[in-house]
Order: C-alpha cells, then structure tokens, then sequence
C-alpha cells in the first residue's frame, strides 16, 4: 500500500476525531479497498465513544489484492457491511453463514478497530467483500450494506410467500427499504407510522395499506391479520396494539438495536401461537442475492448525502440524532467523481 488510510474515529468525548491509519502491507486474502461512499448507520451513534474507526455501510473499488486473494481484480466495485472476518471452518461458516461463526467471529465493535468505512480507505478480507452489480451505483449500495441486509435477510430466511401479509412498523431507514422489498416479493404490506405525514411516500414505495398509530388505543384496521411483522423502529412499540393484528401462527422481527428487555403480553402472544425471531447478518448468498433483487426490482434507498469531512460527519450526524434524514445519510469522499 503507497499512502496511509484517512480514517474518522470516535473518542472518549463522543466527538469525532481525524486519524491517520499506517497501511502495513497486504496479508493473505486482505483487499484495499479504495471508499467511495460510507452509509451512516443510526447503530453508528453508539460507537462514538470509542477510539475506533466508525462506519460499517462501506462501498468502493478494489486497489490493491494481497497475496492469497482468488476471485476478486483490480477496480472491481465491491462494498462491506458489519461482519469482517469468521473462522471458515465451523458448521455456519461452512454454509456461508460466517455472521454466526461459533468460533472467531470479527465484527464491527469487536475486532479491526482500525478499518471501517468513514475512511478513505479500508483493509478487508476478500470473502466479505461483496460486488457491487452492474447498473448500481456505490452510493446506492453503501446503505444497502448494513439497513438492506437488515429487512432482506428476515424475508429470504423465514421464507415469507407472496401470499403472506407484512407489516412495517416505522417508515425510517429499514422500514423504508422493508416496504421496497416485501412489496416487490408480492406481499400485500401495510406500513404503520405515528402520523398520516409519511402516508403516500409509504404508499409509492409499495405499501397497500397505511395505518397511524398515534394517540391510538386501537388501530383502525381493514381486518386482514399480519403473517410477518418487522419492527423497524428505534424503540420498542405497545406489544398489545400489535399481538392484537397478527395472525395465528404469525412472526414478529424486533430488526432495531435496542438495549431494554424485550417484554411481551404473555396470553395474547400464547394462545395465538406467536413466534418472536431475532435476526442479524445473513449469509453470504443471501447478501449477493439481496443485491441482484435491488438491481432487477430497481429497489433504492432514499438518500441525503453529506462530505465524508469532520464537518460533513457532523451535519450528518446532528440531522440523524434529530431524525431529519430520509432516509439514509451517506458519506461521500471529496475527491471521488462518478
């Protein structure tokens, strides 16, 4: 590698700092990747107090292979998300399901400190790295890394049919998403929000249906009971409104991070025979095929862009903790033109 990495990095004081990354040469299946576009993830906010690189929504080019990298070339378009390395070898690793490796799993947060996506560039091993298809731009893909993934890999996992009802609860930088994709699968989707402000964007995005919550002790409801429900908001909502729409035998997916304890109604949510699934990071073939999905479907995220700067991270950063981005905020480095 020629030149240091430029890299942003929280701080004890929760302000982000300008650091510069010595760049060792390439080892094994590691890849420089050169970012064009760094997604700003709302999980992100939680990483600020830490003396690490921050970003985990990275897209790019290729600039440099190490010595044991196989498929990827030179000016290749690739982008990362929040897992960076797995041991390859246990039995979820061996299915491509590397973001639960029960022996060595690296993370955003836990291993690589150094490298992330608000940087110029960063260090990755190749199998993490995913191609960015044809006829998306990186600036498309970067959010697509982390939030995409997010809504996607529920669907594709716990194989939700066209003929299932979804519900979307928060209509912000999953829910957005979550919308695009249930409703292109053929899903007959109604989009909860609190107020009727984000009513006919939810509907152009291909929502059938619309229901605000606020101020609602029970929601004015068509009567067709919800098969999958994804939670999207940053916070918990009233469990009771929502046991009360799904349907036997139905699903719910807490998708945000959220430290409280997860409490539910315990009759409603038993006799309806309820499941509560988690779901994180999904395999590396899901990843790949939530990518040609968003290509074939023309499925975007709604996007604002800020410099990849100090100054750009902190307009970004101010506009999200205020929730004034719709929906996603990415970064882009100054010197990049596409």
């Amino acid at each position: 590698m020629s030149a240091d990495i430029i890299a942003f990095k929280g701080s004890t004081t929760g302000k982000i700092v300008q650091s510069v990354i010595p760049s060792p040469p390439l080892k094994g299946a590691q890849v420089l990747v050169e970012i064009h576009h760094s997604g700003f993830c709302g999980t992100d906010l939680h990483y600020l107090h830490r003396d690490m690189v921050i970003g985990h929504e990275g897209a790019g080019i290729v600039k440099e292979l190490g010595p044991g990298t196989r498929y990827l070339k030179i000016g290749d378009r690739v982008g990362f998300g929040w897992y960076h390395d797995s041991c390859g070898r246990c039995e979820d690793c061996l299915v491509g399901d590397g973001a639960h490796c029960r022996v060595d799993l690296h993370s955003f947060g836990t291993h690589e400190l150094d490298q992330g996506g608000f940087a110029t560039h960063a260090v990755w091993k190749e199998d993490f790295l995913y191609p960015i298809p044809d006829g998306m731009s990186t600036e498309i893909a970067a959010p697509l890394m982390c939030a995409g993934m997010t809504v996607f890999t529920p669907l594709i996992r716990y194989a939700v049919k066209p003929t299932d009802r979804v519900g979307v609860v928060g209509i912000g930088a999953l829910g957005h998403l979550a919308i695009q994709f249930a409703s292109k699968m053929g899903c007959d989707v109604v989009a909860f929000s609190g107020t009727k402000s984000k009513k006919e964007e939810a509907l152009a995005l291909g929502a059938r249906s619309f229901v605000a919550t606020k101020g609602q002790d029970e929601m004015n409801f068509d009567g067709k009971l919800i098969n999958h429900l994804l939670v999207t908001t940053s916070a918990f909502p009233d469990w009771k409104q929502y046991l009360a729409l799904m349907a036997p035998f139905g699903t719910i997916y807490p998708l945000t991070v959220q430290f409280d304890m997860l409490s539910v109604p315990h009759i409603p949510f038993l006799v309806k025979d309820l499941s509560i699934r988690g779901s994180t990071g999904g395999s590396r073939l899901i990843f790949q095929r939530m990518l040609e999905f968003s290509v074939f479907h023309n499925i975007k995220p709604m996007i604002e862009k800020f410099p990849l700067s100090l100054n750009g991270i902190e307009e970004a950063r101010v506009k999200i903790q205020r929730g004034e981005v719709r929906y996603k905020a990415v970064l882009e480095q100054i010197n990049y033109v596409g």
